[in-house]
């Protein structure tokens, strides 16, 4: 059982036992990496949420996040398709644009990835450092415009987008490292999940698509 002190949460042997099986579920979905499932299984998910909404938690929902700030948590198959989409290797060192919650970045901590986020959104990022730190994580993390990325780390092997670009950035594409990927929701109206995978430093990108989704707009500007 563990017990998050500073956000008066417990993680329950009930808690722990709806995990398994959202784990469960999410293997039968095509979820298939075990380094994925095994971070899924780690990561306490009901500490990231509106605690009156923690019973669905462990439900394949999309939750509002406990800091507010009018955004929500992904669905844990959304998390763990773009998780296992990246093809994370140990030595990876990945950028995260939208930090949210935080809770995507724990999954990739979990995994013991090098993880470094950006997020817009004041509020988002303190929750997400307190949590984080609570959790015993350790990621980089930047309060920032996430279009802009982070020049000062980069390049990075593995870049994830947890928010919806109108368009590829470009920007982002300069960060990523030759042979790295980058897996990114795209679209306006109806958007649709795609990863970009970079040969060589001056071939293109090549393209691959995952199928339709649904993610919060991917915004300029900082907001405190």
């Amino acid at each position: 059982m563990y017990f998050c002190k500073d956000m008066q949460k417990i993680d329950s042997f009930r808690h722990q036992g709806l995990r398994s099986k959202m784990v469960e579920q999410l293997y039968h979905f095509g979820i298939d990496q075990p380094q994925v499932l095994d971070a899924m299984l780690a990561v306490p998910r009901h500490f990231f949420v509106d605690s009156a909404l923690s019973h669905l938690a462990y439900s394949n929902l999309s939750i509002p996040i406990a800091a507010g700030a009018g955004q929500t948590l992904s669905h844990p198959y959304t998390v763990a398709q773009q998780t296992q989409l990246l093809q994370l290797q140990p030595t990876d060192k990945v950028l995260e644009i939208g930090t949210g919650s935080g809770y995507q970045a724990a999954v990739l901590c979990a995994m013991g990835i090098q993880v470094f986020s950006i997020e817009r959104q004041q509020a988002l990022h303190i929750f997400a450092k307190n949590i984080l730190a609570e959790l015993g994580y350790q990621p980089t993390l930047v309060f920032g415009d996430g279009f802009e990325g982070l020049p000062q780390y980069a390049p990075f092997n593995k870049i994830i987008v947890t928010c919806g670009a109108a368009s590829l950035p470009e920007t982002l594409t300069t960060q990523l490292a030759v042979g790295g990927r980058m897996v990114i929701p795209i679209g306006d109206a109806e958007q649709e999940l795609f990863c970009y995978d970079k040969p060589s430093a001056t071939a293109p990108l090549i393209c691959t698509s995952h199928g339709k989704c649904e993610f919060v707009p991917m915004l300029q500007r900082t907001v405190n």
